[in-house]
């Protein structure tokens, strides 16, 4: 499947209502850093190692990610393991050897050296506007592709554009309330 097709003149309202629900978490989450700086974005002031810098750089992954499975199907979404290393191993900390991915994943959920809230921002922006661009051109929601292989999916399992779309809904607002705790956590303010 491949978002090289033409987009519908108007969207069905299935479509546009995803896309709004989406839109609205993503919202919710960025709401959360009004008026932050770089510092702050950064701190962790909760018994969580989250701050609301990396959970805005995580999401925008997810969404990413997932959106590339919905175009490339589960070669989008690898986790290949090092010779020798087993899941077992990795769950335990007992992996000689970590996978990149799982590396950059840990990293998602900080602010590197470097990194600021603009940029990060910007970045999720951009993931933003790809998504309803694929959204919008897929000529069909049931479109399905089977999962990769991962202790976490349940072997043979698939995911249709319509699944996909509401899990992305779902990481996003669930995030967005740990964003809300955050925010009040650092400086009493709330998002809404």
């Amino acid at each position: 499947m491949t978002a090289t097709t033409t987009p519908p003149t108007t969207l069905d309202g299935e479509r546009t209502d995803l896309l709004a629900e989406l839109a609205a978490a993503r919202s919710a989450l960025t709401t959360t850093v009004r008026g932050l700086g770089d510092e702050q974005a950064g701190e962790r002031p909760t018994a969580s190692a989250l701050c609301l810098g990396g959970l805005i750089k995580h999401v925008a992954a997810i969404e990413e990610g997932w959106l590339r499975f919905v175009l490339e199907g589960p070669s989008a979404l690898r986790y290949d393991l090092p010779d020798g290393v087993t899941w077992a191993d990795l769950a335990a900390g007992t992996a000689r050897e970590i996978p990149q991915w799982a590396i950059d994943n840990q990293n998602n959920f900080h602010m590197l050296p470097g990194e600021t809230l603009a940029g990060i921002l910007q970045r999720y922006e951009q993931v933003a506007v790809r998504s309803e661009e694929i959204i919008t051109a897929l000529p069909d929601l049931s479109a399905t592709h089977p999962l990769p292989e991962a202790p976490w999916n349940e072997p043979g399992a698939a995911h249709s554009v319509r699944r996909v779309l509401m899990h992305v809904i779902a990481e996003t607002a669930q995030h967005a309330g740990h964003a809300d705790i955050i925010r009040e956590s650092l400086d009493g303010q709330k998002s809404s």
